[in-house]
């Protein structure tokens, strides 16, 4: 494991609309294999039915000889559980997280959470090269014109409220080749209601996060509902929050949020064009 800290309309296209168990590739069934694995931390297996990562993954178009920018990963590494291992022979990831010496106590305990998860298993994550997205200090997350593939998992909310959000979509488009893709999964807010700009619910519209990917340059050119659920009204006292994992009420109506899963999310596939 290496860690660097670098300085440094929407387009007419025809769209694929993916819906149900998604699209399959030749891989899938390593993927299924790693993300059910013995090494996943307790617990996050039991998320895949609500994650979904094998279809996810695949209609992201991940390859294992790819290199892969994972953005924003959590201090648990939730994703990097399954993409390290399945990058590690033949691919490359990159992952851009938080700058541990970063004045915010929460981003300082998750990138020093990470940073010791990776450590704890040196045989899956030895090969990760760990960057630093910190704007405005630290915005290179990978070579430029070099990833394959960026992926975001929930994490435009919080780019929203630390007023980040165009820069993560720039960079991005930075660090992937002519080519290459962006794949966001992103609590889907309703499209009927006025974006807060600063996402203090969590939820963020689509034509938000289109309008934000085609700005620094991108297409989009798939949207999948892989990742959606009907039953989330989005109207929750603490947003996404109250819903699991987090159930931010505790055991307050615990079982009402529990019968509502995980939050309705879109999964939107964009591209660099040539």
């Amino acid at each position: 494991m290496k860690i660097r800290m670098l300085n440094s309309c929407l387009a007419a296209t025809t769209l694929l609309l993916v819906s149900g168990c998604g699209v399959a590739n030749e891989n899938s069934g390593r993927l299924a294999t790693l993300a059910s694995g013995e090494h996943r931390t307790e617990g996050y297996a039991a998320r895949n039915d609500s994650r979904h990562p094998v279809e996810t993954l695949s209609f992201f178009g991940l390859e294992s000889t790819m290199t892969v920018v994972e953005m924003s990963p959590g201090g648990g590494g939730w994703y990097t559980e399954i993409l390290a291992p399945y990058l590690r022979d033949d691919g490359k990831l990159f992952a851009a997280s938080y700058d541990i010496n970063s004045a915010s106590s929460y981003y300082r305990r998750n990138g020093r959470e990470y940073v010791a998860k990776l450590s704890s298993q040196p045989e899956l994550y030895d090969k990760i090269d760990v960057t630093v997205f910190a704007p405005p200090g630290y915005v290179d997350i990978a070579p430029d014109n070099s990833a394959d593939l960026v992926l975001v998992f929930r994490n435009v909310h919080n780019w929203m409220e630390n007023g980040v959000a165009e820069r993560a979509f720039e960079v991005s488009h930075k660090a992937l080749k002519p080519g290459g893709v962006l794949g966001v999964v992103q609590h889907r807010g309703n499209p009927d209601q006025p974006q807060d700009p600063m996402a203090d619910s969590g939820y963020v519209t689509e034509e938000t996060v289109i309008e934000m990917a085609v700005a620094a340059g991108f297409e989009l050119t798939a949207r999948s509902e892989i990742n959606a659920n009907p039953k989330d009204t989005k109207d929750h006292p603490e947003g996404v929050w109250t819903l699991p994992p987090s159930f931010d009420l505790e055991d307050k109506d615990r079982a009402k949020y529990a019968a509502i899963g995980e939050s309705d999310r879109m999964t939107l596939k964009f591209t660099k064009p040539q």
